[in-house]
């Protein structure tokens, strides 16, 4: 009597030999040497975009790895990118749904994990038109003014009021995480964790916890997701960490929903209580979930706006770090940024949102930093619904994609001097037409770089106009990169600042 065991063998190895016999007839994408069960996930060390970028130099820019049981397109071409979010969009619009990420998604539904269909557009038409629409970005201009002029102030009183002699030493990347987090939680719950010379509370400490937690496991690889057989095993631990922290951050976001809610109540007058909603997103969210309460559920609105803070915090203050850490090492530039602000703006009053359209060069320097370091150096994966072409391959259903955007950003036959720091490469539209894509591209591009851009740009002018800056010692800034999604300085920028003596009364009066 035949085995049920045997059947099985015998299935998979029809399958495989089918397999076998079609891709003989399909032309596939250039392939490395790959190792029994774990494919290509030995060549990988941290950071992954740069083992995919010696791949890319030594195999070419079209790939076809192999994380374990998943098949991997990996594109380190701006043609081939071009052609995988033009022609190919829809085919590669949804994402792979790989199992660690089940935890902090829920269940696959939120706006960045979701497949392609009627859910996901729905999510987008609230992120971009409800939430980050440029009429919803003018009417919240306000919150990211008193949020940098916070920092600034905080700065000028941590130097003593511009009284103290020479320069003093901050560290800038605490400070920019606050502030990315005080913006973002602002314009989502009404909420400031940080300045008015307030201690930090209990719950500012158990939220930046849960935020730095999310992003650490987000960029943490989990075997289990390649590889089937060690899916039960968790013997790196990270699921079990992935379900704590799921059930830590749908307790404090139901808080946040709860404590709106509840203040809502309180409000007597029903045009104040309107009025008050429509200052941040939740009370947007909410207002929408008495249209449709199955469908704006409290879990919809936790995970959306979550989202949103995830993504929108900690890749600002990291850019805004890596600009400040370029201009640190190219005085030049710095000053000449400078110059500029102090042109068109003046001393008079402080930058603003409305002038930075005004500030040419500070927008090169923002576009070179995005270059240089993205936010994304790996954009977030795709994965293929049916088999389609890229750059002549044959490319299977069900494939992930993988977009080294570091790689194009950097790439030799685009740019001259691809690793150099060049703010002018993009003065007088000589960008235009060179390939670069920080925010994604396609149907699943980034909404929110109306906003990232606004607040980067302020931030960073307001930084330059308001103080001097030069380096700790002789030696340039340390321009290591760090293990993680959002691309981190290994090493957290130090520098030397002081209250400019034309700003000072401005700053005083903050």
């Amino acid at each position: 009597m035949v085995s049920l065991s045997s059947i099985s063998f015998a299935l998979a190895l029809l399958l495989f030999i089918r397999f076998l016999l079609s891709s003989k007839k399909r032309r596939l994408p250039p392939c490395p040497p790959a190792l029994p069960f774990i494919g290509h996930l030995y060549l990988f060390k941290k950071p992954l975009h740069h083992a995919l970028v010696r791949l890319a130099d030594r195999h070419g820019p079209v790939l076809l790895l192999r994380f374990g049981s998943v098949p991997v397109l990996v594109v380190s071409s701006s043609s081939a990118a071009e052609e995988c979010f033009t022609t190919n969009d829809v085919t590669f619009a949804n994402r792979p749904n790989l199992p660690s990420g089940k935890h902090l998604s829920n269940n696959y539904t939120t706006l960045g994990t979701s497949n392609y269909g009627p859910h996901w557009r729905n999510l987008r038409r609230i992120a971009t038109i409800e939430l980050l629409s440029s009429p919803r970005l003018l009417s919240s201009t306000d919150v990211r003014a008193e949020e940098v002029h916070e920092l600034a102030r905080r700065l000028f009183l941590n130097s003593k009021g511009g009284t103290s002699e020479g320069f003093v030493k901050v560290e800038l990347k605490s400070w920019l995480f606050e502030l990315a987090l005080n913006i973002m939680m602002r314009m989502i719950a009404g909420k400031r964790y940080y300045g008015n010379d307030a201690g930090v509370s209990e719950e500012a400490r158990q939220f930046r916890e849960i935020v730095e937690a999310a992003f650490s496991l987000g960029g943490t690889s989990n075997l289990g997701d390649f590889l089937p057989m060690l899916r039960w095993v968790d013997f790196q631990g990270v699921r079990k960490r992935l379900v704590s922290l799921q059930k830590r951050r749908d307790e404090f976001m139901q808080r946040l929903i709860d404590e709106y809610r509840n203040a809502s109540l309180e409000i007597k007058q029903e045009e104040e209580a309107e009025k008050k909603k429509k200052k941040n997103m939740i009370g947007d969210l909410l207002l929408l979930q008495k249209t449709d309460p199955e469908y704006y559920t409290d879990q919809t609105i936790k995970a959306l706006c979550f989202s949103l803070l995830q993504a929108g915090t900690d890749t600002s203050s990291n850019t805004i770090e890596w600009a400040m850490s370029l201009l640190l090492n190219n005085g030049e530039a710095l000053t000449k940024v400078r110059e500029e602000i102090d042109a068109r703006v003046g001393n008079e009053r402080l930058v603003e949102e409305a002038d930075l359209s005004n500030l040419p060069y500070l927008q090169c320097v923002i576009a070179e930093t995005l270059r240089l370091y993205p936010a994304g150096p790996l954009l977030l994966p795709h994965k293929s619904t049916s088999e389609c072409a890229v750059e002549g391959y044959s490319i299977p259903q069900g494939t992930m994609l993988l977009v080294n955007a570091y790689y194009i950003h950097r790439d030799a036959k685009t740019w001259e001097e691809p690793a150099k720091f060049k703010p002018e490469r993009f003065e007088n539209g000589k960008g235009e037409g060179k390939w670069m894509i920080p925010f994604g591209m396609g149907r699943r591009r980034c909404p929110g770089e109306g906003l990232a851009m606004r607040e980067v740009g302020l931030a960073l002018g307001t930084l330059i106009q308001c103080f001097e800056w030069k380096r700790v010692g002789e030696e340039e800034v340390d321009m290591s990169e760090g293990p993680g999604l959002t691309l981190p300085k290994a090493v957290p920028l130090e520098a030397m600042y002081s209250p400019r003596q034309a700003m000072i009364n401005i700053l005083a009066g903050l």
